[in-house]
């Protein structure tokens, strides 16, 4: 399991306590356990979960959805922070004014992604293989690391809509909860996973 890398409230009031301590030790808890047994004893256990994305049956129910749940939590946790938001700098900034036209713009078409995302799911900021920036969404626990997504690319932002990463605080209002996330972004986190994407280019 990612180590969650600040306090359960260190997110309030974005994201209160209650629900980061259920979502981090129960949830992701729940996917890393299901994913270990579902992988023991098979040619997947030694691999990393990119290898077994890269690779993965899409029928392989068990491990598309425990291993998505595994990874786009993990990624979830490290794009966060406290004392976070406010906009990107540097490469990352240049990469969306050049892909969106403004961080405007982008925030417009990330916050559409999360909104129409029908019933549970994610939206996501990923880096195409043309080295584009492109914002995309995926249902369930897929993400877009997985063979037969409607648009692939490594992630580099994830935001969780299902209603347990919400719904203790918004109930069913999940735009105000994708407004709030904007609050918790890591935004030097995220730059630091876009120069990575960018090096494997």
């Amino acid at each position: 399991m990612t180590k969650l890398p600040y306090a359960y409230d260190a997110l309030a009031p974005n994201i209160d306590a209650r629900t980061m301590e259920i979502h981090y030790s129960k949830h992701y808890k729940k996917y890393t356990d299901e994913l270990n047994k579902a992988t023991k004893g098979t040619d997947l256990e030694n691999k990393t979960i990119e290898e077994i994305f890269a690779t993965l049956d899409p029928e392989n129910k068990a491990v598309r959805n425990n291993g998505g749940g595994y990874y786009n939590h993990g990624l979830f946790w490290e794009i966060m922070g406290p004392k976070a938001g406010g906009a990107p700098t540097g490469a990352l900034a240049e990469a969306i004014n050049k892909d969106f036209g403004s961080y405007d713009a982008f925030q417009k078409l990330f916050t559409e992604a999360a909104t129409k995302q029908f019933g549970s799911g994610w939206a996501w900021l990923i880096v195409t293989k043309e080295g584009k920036l492109a914002v995309t969404s995926t249902p369930n626990q897929d993400n877009p690391l997985m063979k037969g997504q409607a648009v692939t690319g490594i992630p580099i932002l994830a935001l969780d809509v299902w209603e347990h990463a919400y719904y203790l605080n918004y109930q069913n209002k999940r735009p105000d909860y994708i407004t709030a996330f904007y609050n918790v972004i890591n935004w030097a986190a995220v730059t630091k996973k876009y120069e990575a994407a960018l090096a494997k280019k």
